[in-house]
């Protein structure tokens, strides 16, 4: 995948197994995506209720409702592409995914660089969708391009790290929306079964109060950062 294919286009993973939503996530930001990942159908809808994707890459054998059935329910008000992924590579199988909606179909278990592929025709396709949502957002004396994600001070950008980078970016999806830490440590890229889970949560807290300091009048009685009680956290712009 090269810049031009697609400089940002930013995918849904939908699986139920963590270890191929982490390696997915990886070996996809490593090619040029932005990447956010669902554990299972009630998490992805979340993610949709607030984001718009590119493409979504989706399991069909989950538990609960599957990737058939998703499919079936977002192609009535979505037109996302959705590219499916299923253990089972039968014929029927490809036809029923076909006929719910989805736009391509990769039998498990398949090789990184068809994944590549498969995405890159898909998005090819696809029109480039302008004017999502606002292309700034104003938090208080600093403004923060959402399509490139840079946070300016009048005509001077501000550093931000790697992992602030990514979490403000993350919380600017969904402005006035809390998002939990949990889905903030997997959005980032780590799993809580790395760290211990609460070791996880405490080092998304030491971000945000990082963050804070940089964005906010007051870090200790934060405005546009906001805690979201027994939740986590919310961008709040003006």
């Amino acid at each position: 995948m090269t810049q031009q294919d697609a400089p940002s286009a930013h995918i849904l993973v939908v699986d139920d197994d963590e270890r191929i939503r982490s390696l997915l996530r990886r070996f996809l930001m490593r090619s040029g995506f932005l990447v956010t990942t669902a554990r299972d159908a009630a998490h992805a809808r979340r993610l949709l209720s607030g984001l718009d994707f590119d493409l979504i890459v989706l399991d069909v054998m989950m538990p609960g409702e599957d990737g058939f059935s998703l499919t079936r329910d977002l192609r009535k008000r979505l037109s996302v592409p959705i590219l499916l992924l299923t253990a089972k590579g039968e014929t029927q199988d490809r036809i029923t995914g076909l006929e719910n909606g989805a736009d391509d179909y990769l039998p498990k278990p398949f090789e990184p660089r068809e994944l590549l592929l498969r995405i890159s025709a898909i998005l090819r396709r696809v029109p480039a969708v302008e004017n999502r949502g606002p292309k700034y957002l104003t938090i208080g004396h600093l403004r923060y391009d959402c399509d490139k994600g840079e946070l300016w001070q009048g005509d001077v950008p501000l550093r931000l790290t790697g992992t602030e980078h990514a979490l403000l970016k993350r919380l600017a999806d969904t402005p006035r929306h809390a998002v939990s830490r949990g889905e903030l440590i997997e959005d980032l890229g780590r799993s809580p079964a790395e760290d211990a889970g609460e070791n996880s949560e405490r080092a998304i807290d030491v971000q945000i109060t990082r963050l804070r300091r940089k964005i906010e009048p007051d870090p200790k009685e934060p405005r546009y950062l906001q805690t979201v009680r027994g939740t986590g956290y919310m961008l709040v712009p003006d």
